[in-house]
C-alpha cells in the first residue's frame, strides 16, 4: 500500500486536529472541500474536484485553492493506495514546488507527498524548517513521527509525539504515542491506554473511528488477541466507506487465519490498487482460482514499470509477491534487504525472515534479529520466524 505502514494516518492530520478539538469548521468559500468521498466519476464530491482543477488551471497561482486540491489529491492517493494522486498534488503545487522557502503550507504538504513517496530525508528536512518557523505546528510533527515510526526510530517518533501535547486533543494524542509504544516493548499497556481512551471518547469522527479500529485491530493481532482483533476490524468496516489501509489490514488478518475466501469476497473488485491485488492473488493461490494467472502477470508487469520508474515504494509488496507467487527466495531477499534499509515496521521484518528462512540463509536475517532484540518488538507472527532462524543459525 501507499506506506500501509503509516497506519492508515496520522498523515489525516488536518481532518482529525479539527475534529479531536471538537470545533466546528466553517469552510471559507463555496467550493472548498468539507469530506472526501471515494472519487467516482458521476458523484458531486469527483464533479466538485474537476470544478476546482478548471479554476485552478485558469489561475494557477491561486495558493489557497491549490492547497485544497493537492490536500485532496492526497486523501484520495490514501484512500485508494493510488501514488498517481501524489503526482496531481504535486501539480497542484508546482509554483511553489522547487522554492527554496515556499510558503509553510506548502512546505508541509511537500514533506507528505516526499514522505508518500519513500523520500523521508527530504521530507524531514521541509518539515524541520517548518517547525524552526512554527514550533506549534502539529501537521508537521504529526507527519515527522509517522516517518521516524517507519524508519523504526522510535524514541526520536516518541519525542514528536510529545511535543504535540496541548496542542492536539486526547485522542489524537493517545494514537500517536500508543502506536509507537506498542512497536517498542509496551505493546500490553499501549493497545489498552488506546482502547480504553477510544471508548470513552464522544467526539470521534468516522475517519478517525476506522484510523483508531485499524490501528487497534493491528494492535491485538501482534498480540495474538485474534478475537479482538477481529473485532476491531469489523466495527472499522461496519462504519462504511473502508479505506485502503484497512482493507489491506484486514484482509492480511484473514490470510494470517487461513480464511483465503474471506479475502476474495472483501477485495474482488480492488484490482487497480498493487498491494490489494496483491493480498487478492495471494487469496487466489489458495484456493486455486482461475484469475490468479491473470492477477499474478498484472503485478509482474506493475512491478517491472515501478522499477522502471525508479520508484522503490513497493519494494516490500514486490518482495511478497517474489516469494510467495514466484517462489524465488533469493531475490525476495534482495528485494526484503534493499526495503529494509528504508523502513522498518513489522511486515518489513517479516518478509525479511521469511525470505531469509527460505533461502536458508539464517546469518542473512541478523540484521532484522538484532533489531527485534533491541527495539523488543512484541508480534505474534514474527516469534515463530524468529525461533527458527535462531535455530538455523545457532
Amino acid at each position: 500500500m501507499i506506506s500501509r505502514t503509516l497506519l492508515y494516518s496520522l498523515l489525516l492530520a488536518a481532518s482529525l486536529i479539527n475534529a479531536s478539538k471538537a470545533a466546528p469548521f466553517t469552510p471559507k468559500y463555496d467550493a472548498q472541500i468539507v469530506e472526501t468521498l471515494r472519487a467516482q466519476a458521476a458523484n458531486p464530491a469527483a464533479r466538485e474536484l474537476r470544478a476546482m482543477r478548471t479554476e485552478l488551471r485558469k489561475n494557477p497561482q491561486n495558493l489557497e485553492l491549490a492547497l485544497h486540491v493537492a490536500r485532496r489529491y492526497i486523501e484520495q492517493s490514501r484512500a485508494e493506495a493510488d501514488p498517481r494522486y501524489l503526482g496531481y498534488a504535486q501539480a497542484a503545487l508546482a509554483p511553489w514546488w522547487n522554492l527554496s522557502s515556499p510558503p509553510l503550507p506548502v512546505l508541509v504538504l511537500r514533506a507528505t507527498v516526499l514522505q508518500s513517496n519513500h523520500h523521508f530525508d527530504a521530507a524531514l528536512a521541509d518539515l524541520a524548517e517548518v517547525l524552526r518557523q512554527q514550533p506549534d505546528n502539529a501537521q508537521a510533527w504529526l507527519t515527522r513521527a509517522v516517518i521516524l515510526q517507519v524508519r523504526g526510530e522510535y524514541a526520536e517518533a516518541r519525542q514528536s509525539c510529545e511535543r504535540l501535547r496541548g496542542i492536539v486533543g486526547e485522542l489524537v494524542l493517545a494514537m500517536c504515542m500508543s502506536n509507537i509504544a506498542s512497536l517498542s516493548g509496551q505493546a500490553p499497556r499501549a493497545y489498552e491506554t488506546l482502547r480504553v481512551i477510544f471508548n470513552h471518547s464522544d467526539t470521534a469522527s468516522p475517519a478517525e473511528k476506522i484510523w483508531i479500529l485499524s490501528a487497534l485491530g493491528e494492535m491485538a493481532a501482534r498480540l495474538g488477541k485474534v478475537d479482538a482483533a477481529e473485532k476491531h476490524f469489523q466495527d472499522a468496516l461496519a462504519l462504511g466507506n473502508p479505506d485502503s489501509y484497512l482493507k489491506g489490514a484486514y484482509a492480511d488478518f484473514l490470510l494470517d487465519r487461513k480464511r483465503p475466501a474471506e479475502v476474495i469476497d472483501l477485495l474482488n473488485d480492488e484490482t487497480r490498487a498493487d498491494a490489494l491485488l496483491l493480498r487478492l492473488a495471494l487469496a487466489e493461490q489458495v484456493t486455486s482460482s482461475a484469475n490468479l494467472a491473470q492477477h499474478s502477470a498484472a503485478l509482474k508487469a506493475r512491478f517491472k514499470a515501478s522499477r522502471m520508474r525508479g520508484d522503490t515504494v513497493h519494494r516490500r509488496e514486490e518482495a511478497r509477491f517474489t516469494l510467495h507467487l514466484l517462489r524465488e527466495p533469493e531475490a525476495a531477499l534482495q528485494l526484503a534487504q534493499a526495503n529494509w534499509e528504508v523502513q522498518r515496521e513489522p511486515a518489513d521484518a517479516r518478509i525479511f525472515l521469511e525470505a531469509a528462512a527460505a533461502a536458508n540463509k539464517p546469518d542473512a536475517a541478523r540484521p532484522v534479529l538484532d533489531w527485534l532484540a533491541r527495539t523488543r518488538l512484541e508480534d505474534a507472527n514474527l516469534a515463530p520466524l524468529v525461533q527458527r532462524l535462531q535455530s538455523r543459525g545457532s
